[in-house]
């Protein structure tokens, strides 16, 4: 079996390289958008990601309950991308969970190796970096972490990193409580919508179907931060997603045709809708593009769990209650496979975008 030996961005940056590998460099018309990442997070002017206090998610005040609601799905329709706080998951469990991550990443890179997926061989769990998928070959300045952590009983545990030795219990516990706060989320955002509460979770899989995949996104110094993306602009697949980071700034997202720093909020978790809430709910919902910049200064650490439907066992279509004359399906009947393909398939083919999504 021959595997692919696949350079780390790692050692690239602690190489002392000056410039950057071509494979690295955005194209031109990406290049006049990529600033300073700290002075973008500094700009007080402008539309600025909103904050979403859940501290009255389920307030026993039907006022107070449908005020929350409101702002909710306003959040949810304009922006699709919030900073949730009062979210209810301990800052102790929090800290744990980023201190097993950032031990993780300062293991030798021979000893993170032992954990290395194959992607060529379809091995996507473990310890990797992007592959070149497209035809320019464009590389994006990260190395990352990748694993499934809910439900239990769908884990392969063999993957998951015996050091630090916090790792797998505090990823553990914090797997479970952020599965209880996605159904809290989506209860909400089902009432939202004058559905019953738990029609976006059995939508999506319900309790023993729903995957969540943690991916661990590393983004070391780069040399030239200016010429180069974290992650490439994307929209997310899933139903939701959920990110802490290391408080050193880097998302953006595409608001109102221009790109809008998140500022570092203390305390909260970055949450995005992704594109199966956002067909689910015909467009009523939205899934914001979204890219990673990196900087000279500092490393960046980003943890994303990704909430997402089964792969094949369910077609994601809008809602029939969603769906009328005046407002008709925006998005065809597809499994999450199929949607995933045709995103690819779109992204490495624009010239046959109208064909592919007939």
């Amino acid at each position: 079996m021959v595997v692919t030996i696949v350079p780390r961005v790692e050692s690239l940056a602690s190489s002392g390289v000056l410039s950057i590998p071509k494979e690295y460099v955005r194209p031109q018309e990406e290049l006049t958008s990529i600033g300073d990442i700290f002075e973008e997070e500094k700009k007080d002017e402008g539309p600025q990601v909103p904050t979403i206090d859940l501290r009255d998610i389920e307030s026993d005040d039907p006022a107070v309950r449908e005020k929350f609601r409101a702002e909710l799905k306003r959040v949810a329709s304009e922006w699709g991308v919030m900073h949730l706080v009062n979210h209810g998951i301990p800052d102790e469990l929090i800290e744990r969970v980023k201190k097993a991550g950032e031990e993780f990443f300062g293991l030798p890179i021979e000893e993170k190796e032992k954990y290395a997926n194959d992607q060529t061989s379809g091995k996507i769990q473990g310890y990797g970096s992007k592959l070149a998928n497209n035809a320019s070959g464009q590389l994006e300045w990260e190395d990352y972490y990748f694993h499934l952590v809910f439900p239990e009983d769908k884990r392969d545990m063999t993957i998951w990193p015996n050091t630090p030795a916090d790792y797998k219990v505090a990823t553990e516990e914090y797997a479970r409580v952020l599965r209880s706060l996605a159904t809290r989320v989506l209860s909400a955002l089902s009432a939202c919508l004058g559905l019953e509460e738990d029609r976006l979770e059995k939508e999506v899989g319900g309790l023993e179907e729903m995957l969540l995949q943690m991916k661990i996104n590393y983004y070391p110094k780069c040399p030239q931060p200016e010429l180069a993306l974290g992650v490439e602009a994307h929209t997310d697949v899933s139903a939701l997603t959920f990110i802490l980071h290391n408080m050193v700034p880097g998302l953006q997202l595409f608001y109102e045709g221009k790109w809008v720093t998140a500022k570092c909020v203390p305390n909260s978790i970055i949450m995005h809708i992704g594109d199966t809430i956002e067909i689910l709910s015909n467009g009523k919902y939205k899934s914001i593009l979204h890219r990673g910049l990196v900087n000279k200064e500092k490393v960046r650490i980003s943890w994303a769990v990704f909430c997402e439907p089964p792969k094949e066992k369910i077609i994601l279509k809008p809602l029939p209650e969603l769906v009328t004359e005046a407002e008709p399906a925006l998005f065809p009947p597809r499994t999450f496979t199929q949607h995933i393909e045709h995103k690819l398939f779109r992204r490495d083919n624009p010239e046959d975008e109208a064909k592919s999504s007939e």
